[in-house]
């Protein structure tokens, strides 16, 4: 369509969700994945054939699709499933839209690293026959964000962060602010990611992979007996606009990204500083740039990794930022279910916290039996609970320091948002 001059720039513009696409390994679309996790259903189960982990230990939570063409990366065909789901949630007309003006914010993913194990095992050893895309067009770790823009022809802003597990949640708040900026008017953002035999090799010699002799129970977010995540893949997407955008199109709206922060911690690469101050620190300037106090979040998910040090570290932080109103602030840790998805766990948590908004109900963590006494908060164990709130926390806390948050409302026009289910 004809080019036409950008708005002019407003910063107080609300910024809604009007799309979610979600896979995960409990279902292959956004409502049998939120259907899933309400009903505490776990993903996890024992696996074969990953390099980098013994069988006999290798447990994951993985999607089971093919991918789209032979050789393709895994994360890439992940992308381009929830890319599509969001785009048909969000109803746009992308013949009727200025695409110089609609951003694509995408996390980096594991580039192909098949030429390395080619290096060591011989040319056929990691190669596949007739592959149609081969290593070199995916060792970029953009090359999911390019390949999703190009399908769709979205020439704004491209952009690309890689920031260990925060990467999907870091991305959205880039979607966001290229909006705010005036670049654009609407974006597509998230994250995926898929197994890959470095981050298996690698979060196994850390010791930081959990084990038991049911699988399902292996992620123990909060508990006593937490011995540390599982893997897991999926992929979250959204589209994003601003709001004037939205209603000029009559989109349904699910939430106002109402705020979000980052900080690092300039600690350690893996170590968590067991004060807390900059988890405290970015929660409370995220409820300040959303304009929310403490009292009005219902519902926080957690980054809830189930090792030792995380889950003490973030449950001293939301204390410490909320104080006494973290009495009553329900807190989930969905890995328990999903496993750690990586570079996807910041979106597709965040589609979680916002189908939590929509439907008034806050899904549970799971295998929370005997729950840490340091871990002193209401971490909704087993049964999730169906309770209207309008105000919601998605956090994020990263290998490398990545810290980030984001403030979600839920959208309460009758006319253009969700009404509650009836038994909510």
């Amino acid at each position: 369509m004809p080019r036409s001059l950008p708005p002019p720039s407003d910063e107080s513009e609300p910024i809604v969700i009007t799309g979610i696409g979600m896979i995960a390994s409990v279902g292959r679309d956004r409502e049998s994945v939120w259907r899933a996790v309400r009903r505490g259903q776990s993903g996890v189960r024992s696996l074969r054939g990953l390099e980098g982990i013994p069988d006999d230990l290798l447990i994951g939570a993985p999607v089971d699709v093919p991918v789209r063409q032979p050789g393709e990366l895994k994360a890439i065909t992940l992308l381009h499933i929830t890319a599509a789901e969001a785009l048909a949630d969000s109803r746009v007309n992308l013949e009727g839209l200025d695409l110089d003006r609609f951003a694509c914010a995408i996390s980096g993913h594991m580039g192909d690293t098949g030429f390395v194990t080619e290096q060591h095992e011989g040319p056929h050893h990691h190669r596949i026959d007739g592959a149609a895309v081969p290593w070199w067009q995916q060792w970029m770790p953009n090359t999911g964000c390019s390949s999703v823009a190009n399908r769709y022809g979205l020439r704004g802003p491209r952009i690309c962060h890689s920031t260990a597990c925060a990467s999907g949640l870091i991305d959205v708040l880039a979607a966001v602010r290229a909006i705010r900026d005036g670049q654009a008017d609407i974006a597509l953002a998230g994250s995926a990611e898929g197994f890959h035999p470095l981050f298996a090799a690698g979060f196994h010699r850390m010791g930081v992979l959990a084990q038991h002799e049911d699988p399902a129970q292996a992620c123990r977010p909060f508990d006593s007996h937490r011995s540390g995540f599982v893997m897991g893949e999926g992929s979250g997407m959204f589209v994003v606009e601003r709001l004037s955008h939205a209603l000029a199109r009559r989109a349904r709206i699910y939430a106002q990204v109402a705020g979000g922060k980052m900080l690092a911690e300039a600690h350690h690469v893996t170590g968590l500083d067991e004060e807390s101050a900059a988890l405290e620190r970015l929660i409370t300037d995220t409820l300040v740039d959303a304009r929310m106090v403490p009292d009005e979040v219902g519902y926080i998910n957690a980054h809830g990794t189930g090792t030792q040090q995380n889950d003490v570290v973030e449950t001293r932080g939301i204390r410490r930022a909320l104080g006494s109103a973290a009495d009553s602030i329900w807190v989930s840790a969905t890995k328990s279910m999903l496993g750690h998805l990586v570079n996807a766990a910041g979106s597709v948590e965040l589609a979680i916290t916002a189908l939590a908004l929509r439907d008034g109900f806050a899904p549970p963590t799971m295998n929370l039996t005997d729950q840490d006494p340091q871990c002193d908060l209401d971490c909704i164990p087993l049964v999730g609970r169906a309770q209207r709130f309008e105000s919601a926390l998605k956090l994020s806390v990263a290998f490398g320091g990545h810290l980030a948050a984001v403030a979600l409302r839920r959208w309460t026009d009758a006319e253009t948002g969700f009404p509650y289910p009836a038994a909510a």
